[in-house]
């Protein structure tokens, strides 16, 4: 069986790394938006931050 806070560690650093993703990409649409609103919808990896690669 294994150790449930090895298990809790494992869930964190991936949430922590779901959130920063969400987050730049949130920063990069908000960037974008201001300087060219129909940019930041030809972006794939801002539309869908989770399911991008890199």
């Amino acid at each position: 069986m294994k150790d449930a806070s090895a298990d809790f560690s494992a869930l964190l650093v991936r949430l922590q790394a779901q959130a920063l993703r969400l987050a730049s990409a949130r920063a990069e649409t908000l960037r974008l938006e201001r300087r060219d609103p129909a940019q930041r919808w030809r972006r794939a990896a801002l539309l869908w931050p989770l399911f991008s690669k890199g």
